[in-house]
């Protein structure tokens, strides 16, 4: 049994070697960009009005101005600002050469159909200038950057309309277990519905990851080894829930190695989820053993598991771990692994710890704002004693 530390390490250190290719703008939310995105034009163009007002002088302030042109945005001025002249502009339009500031509407008198008055004691400038956001060749995202909605709005900004952006990896999922049957049918007495195959799923698919669904593997070698061998066709990952304990039908260990896989570890000091493994193909390709709890499973993907998929992602994965006081007072009796509790986030911004029966209540993570983290060693931790807290 080695500490998650360790575990995570060594996943880490698995070369991976991340394949580009180009993609709709419209599609490449959650992947990764595989280059720099580079302006191509400065931002703003031009010098733009930041406010609906007059362009005029600041020198002619005092002074009654006479209304030129009213220019939209979208349109070119007609005329420069000369002396005790201004044009009326909305907010993004061109400012006319001349003009130094942007009176606002709201400080104007107006006299007549084209005389204005400033009323207000000073102004700002009220321009955005040309290029005062992104010069023409400046890097606006990096390489390897995960891309979100606001990174949507730059890469369009600049041209990017189809970025590049490395390749999805592909996972393949399979259940464990002649108790499991799937959601839609009613389980007979002694079994089980099989919940973990469709949170693995719901997760990978919440990075944009690729998924191929195997079904449920009987409590059986030969049928396990068959499910194996054709997951390692099509795809990058394997991920097996159940069977990687040490009970008399969990096969699965040993299946991997029937089938090629090389094992790095098989225990992990994590309460939930000791029993997981992680293995690589002589082809280059991975498979993690998880447990059948849904906790544990849950838990493990977003801690190990998620980290690779990224690194198979060209991202380099940083999850947030928020330093927050705790709620109320926390008690456990052994403290030989490192543990991970759900909280919730209270009104007081503390962790609180929600009710938690153990690795197979999952509905104790139907509210949870994240997983709270015990270190080995500690079986007690008083309220409003820090702890870490990574949010889920």
């Amino acid at each position: 049994m080695i500490e998650f530390e360790e575990a995570l390490k060594i996943i880490l250190s698995r070369e991976v070697f991340p394949e580009a290719e180009e993609v709709e703008l419209s599609c490449s939310i959650n992947r990764v960009l595989a280059q720099d995105a580079v302006s191509d034009m400065d931002m703003p163009p031009f010098n733009k009005s930041a406010v609906d007002g007059y362009a005029c002088r600041r020198s002619d302030l005092a002074d009654e101005l006479k209304v030129l042109e009213i220019i939209p945005a979208g349109q070119i001025p007609q005329f420069r600002i000369k002396e005790n002249e201004c044009s009326k502009v909305m907010t993004g339009a061109m400012v006319p050469e001349g003009a130094d500031c942007i009176i606002m509407i709201e400080d104007v008198e107006v006299l007549s159909s084209d005389k204005i008055k400033f009323t207000a004691e000073k102004t700002s400038d009220n321009i955005c200038y040309t290029g005062e956001d992104i010069r023409l060749g400046d890097v606006v995202l990096k390489k390897g950057l995960l891309i979100k909605p606001q990174h949507i709005a730059v890469l369009a900004s600049v041209g990017y309309s189809r970025p590049k952006v490395y390749r999805k990896p592909k996972v393949n999922i399979i259940t464990t277990g002649d108790e499991l049957v799937e959601p839609h049918q009613k389980p007979d007495v002694g079994k089980i519905r099989n919940s973990n195959a469709w949170q693995l799923i719901a997760q990978c698919e919440a990075m944009n990851v690729s998924v191929d669904y195997s079904g449920i593997a009987p409590d059986s070698k030969e049928e396990t080894l068959v499910m194996i061998r054709k997951a390692l066709a099509d795809n990058d990952v394997i991920l097996i829930t159940g069977g990687v304990s040490m009970g008399d039908y969990d096969y699965v260990p040993d299946v991997l190695l029937e089938a090629g896989f090389t094992f790095y570890f098989k225990s992990v000091a994590m309460q939930p989820g000791r029993p997981t493994l992680f293995s690589s193909h002589k082809s280059g390709k991975f498979c993690f053993g998880l447990p059948g709890n849904p906790v544990s499973s849950f838990n493990q993907f977003e801690l190990l598991v998620k980290p690779l998929l990224y690194k198979m992602m060209g991202h380099v994965y940083k999850p947030v771990v928020l330093h927050l006081p705790l709620a109320k007072d926390f008690h456990r009796k052994k403290s030989k692994r490192l543990n991970f509790i759900p909280v919730l986030l209270n009104p007081e911004g503390e962790a609180l710890p929600v009710e938690y029966h153990g690795s197979a209540h999952i509905n104790s993570l139907n509210d949870a704002y994240g997983l709270m983290s015990i270190p080995i060693g500690t079986t007690e931790i008083k309220k409003g004693d820090i702890v870490n807290v990574r949010p889920v």
